[in-house]
């Protein structure tokens, strides 16, 4: 029977989550991200990040893209207190703005980013289709959503082979909180469906990786509503 989705806490904002999501090792998967997306959208100045937890991204991002600013959000103020380290140690405090931030209730205008992007806060969200649509929201007609999240495994054995791959080097902690994430995740097919509802092509939804899908899209390929 496939895995079904089991829900995690919407916001991670214990010190010790905190601690041991920034301590784990996600170099490699960070760099992908800003790798992927400035192949999609090759000259980002103007970002929102959604759900950025300890700033990582927006930080790989501005040492690769050097006139871009983001303005990086999250719920979680454990994360943006280590955040706001993880900026001010890349000497990045000018060009990376911290928000306090709910993503399904953002306070921008309309039409207010060129770029809306996202690493992993999809699968922490219980009804995602809110975060989506308030990320299209802000999103000038023009612009783009690069979206990236967890991909739930068909079965508990793929589940552990992961959990074994990607987190086996790291602590008790950290491991439990990397299963809880892939069990929280949505399938291919769930995502899909949920870009769809918002007037997108599934085709915008690809897997990218043995864990990960991403939505990619200019903004204006959204059907009339």
């Amino acid at each position: 029977m496939p895995l079904q989705r089991v829900l995690e806490p919407e916001v991670m904002d214990t010190e010790s989550e905190a601690r041991d999501y920034d301590s784990m090792d996600h170099s490699a998967v960070n760099q992908c991200f800003v790798s992927d997306l400035l192949d999609r959208c090759a000259s980002p100045t103007n970002v929102l990040d959604l759900g950025t937890g300890t700033a990582q991204v927006p930080v790989v991002l501005c040492q690769r893209q050097t006139d871009c600013r983001v303005l990086a959000t999250d719920l979680a103020t454990h994360m943006l207190e280590l955040a706001r380290y993880n900026v001010e140690l890349a000497s990045l405090t000018n060009r990376i703005q911290l928000g306090h931030v709910d993503a399904k209730q953002l306070p921008y205008d309309d039409a207010s980013f060129p770029l809306v992007m996202s690493n992993s806060i999809v699968h922490h969200i219980p009804d995602p289709s809110v975060v989506l649509g308030e990320a299209i929201r802000v999103t000038e007609p023009a612009g783009f959503l690069f979206f990236r999240d967890l991909l739930r495994p068909t079965d508990n054995d793929t589940l552990i082979n992961l959990v074994e791959t990607y987190a086996g080097r790291e602590g008790g902690h950290a491991q439990q909180m990397f299963e809880d994430s892939l069990r929280a995740a949505l399938s291919l097919n769930e995502i899909r469906e949920l870009v769809s509802s918002c007037g997108f092509p599934t085709s915008t939804v690809q897997p990218t990786s043995d864990r990960h899908w991403t939505w990619a899209t200019n903004r204006d390929a959204r059907s009339p509503q």
